[in-house]
């Protein structure tokens, strides 16, 4: 008989009862079970956090996966592999021997490895004449094999917990920047309300989201965040503007009144050529750029924008300016009055506007006119969307109270 015998040690934990049952099941693999070692290894490491591992015991199970021959582990086949703590460090990138042995007992407590001790304790196999193994002692890789399943549930776990704690998290950015707009364009437009109050408020949620790890805490600040932003908009369209605001208002109504007063606003630049006159130069914004507001807030004060969207519905600013392209070509604006808009306020303003024209689409006369009227003052600094949301929000309120 020849023997393959490795003097090295290694360190042993008291036998639980929980290991026992391990080991009882591991002994009772279904026959003829097959599984691919590596990926085995890779639903244990997805399901690490629930496992109780960390990266270096990870780096040891590869090590010792790494010293076992075939790819699959097979119900039937020796699994045990024996190499030495000097064996097992070399590929466990030079990890240190204290380590090493805490990392293979948090291993064979987490039931995916089995320590099959020799008599002295030590790590060897005893081969027969044709060189076969007849008796290993080592560490045990069954528990791998009979787990195989459960280890690909717990990864399922895990990614279907990282894919929802990064969904709540992108709300909670969603939610943070239109509050943060919200409030500041409340403040700057004079809008009557409490917004010191409001804006503690949000620092304090803010504040927590530091502190928060897990999805359920995230989901609990994602609510408070969403009623908070429902709060504000509920101050702002029940308090709406100050008097500031209200002139701003009135001045709007003026403007829609007599849109038609001035035809030529309609020319497109081409047409100003053939009757003389010389090409606009480009667009010089002169005020400061006009204040957008939340996706959401614009998708509830024009609610009709939505019909013109791919698929019926706006989930994001390229939905509501896609829309707005169609809705542009239907109202009758230009091309050029449309590019002059979005140069001079933004694409997403621009198309805010066109939103606001369909909304008001039985008070004007010409949206052309009235949108190029829009772009001049934006270009002076003298608009606004606030005042102009606001008033289609109010009216939308209004709608809804007269109809309960």
């Amino acid at each position: 008989m020849q023997t393959d015998r490795i003097a090295t040690p290694f360190g042993r934990r008291p036998m639980t009862l929980a290991l026992v049952k391990a080991q009882f099941e591991s002994a009772s693999i279904k026959k003829h079970k097959s599984a691919d070692k590596w990926k085995i290894y890779r639903d244990a490491c997805d399901a690490r956090t629930l496992l109780g591992l960390r990266d270096r015991a990870l780096a040891v199970l590869n090590a010792l996966l790494s010293f076992y021959p075939e790819t699959n582990l097979t119900e039937g086949a020796n699994l045990i592999v024996f190499p030495s703590n000097a064996q097992l460090s070399a590929r466990a990138n030079g990890i240190a021997g204290t380590t090493l042995r805490e990392n293979l007992a948090l291993l064979v407590e987490a039931g995916l490895i089995h320590r099959n001790d020799s008599p002295n304790g030590k790590r060897y196999a005893r081969k027969g004449r044709d060189g076969t193994i007849e008796t290993a002692f080592g560490f045990n890789l069954a528990p791998l094999l009979a787990r195989s399943e459960e280890l690909a549930i717990m990864a399922q776990r895990v990614a279907d917990e990282n894919q929802r704690l990064k969904v709540v998290k992108e709300k909670i950015t969603i939610e943070r920047r239109d509050i943060r707009k919200l409030i500041s364009a409340a403040i700057e437009e004079g809008a009557s309300g409490d917004w010191q109050r409001v804006e503690e408020q949000f620092i304090a949620v803010v504040s927590r989201l530091r502190n928060a790890r897990a999805a359920g805490d995230l989901a609990v600040l994602l609510d408070e965040l969403t009623l908070l932003r429902e709060g504000v908009v509920n101050m702002l369209e029940a308090q709406v503007l100050s008097a500031n605001s209200v002139a701003n208002g009135i001045e709007i109504r003026q403007h829609i009144q007599n849109s038609n007063t001035e035809p030529l606003n309609e020319l497109e630049p081409s047409s100003r050529n053939e009757l003389g006159r010389k090409p606009s130069q480009a667009p010089r914004r002169q005020g400061e750029p006009i204040k957008s507001f939340p996706l959401g807030m614009v998708v509830r004060a024009c609610p009709q924008i939505s019909d013109y969207a791919p698929g019926g519905r706006i989930d994001q600013w390229r939905d509501m300016m896609a829309a707005a392209v169609v809705v542009r070509s239907m109202l009758g604006v230009s091309p050029s009055a449309y590019q002059q808009a979005c140069e001079i306020m933004g694409p997403e303003n621009a198309a805010t506007v066109i939103a606001c024209i369909l909304e008001r689409g039985g008070h004007i006369n010409s949206a052309g006119g009235y949108l190029r009227d829009l772009t001049a003052r934006a270009e002076r600094g003298e608009f606004s969307l606030g005042p102009m949301l606001m008033a289609l929000m109010r009216g939308a309120a209004s709608a809804q109270g007269k109809s309960a």
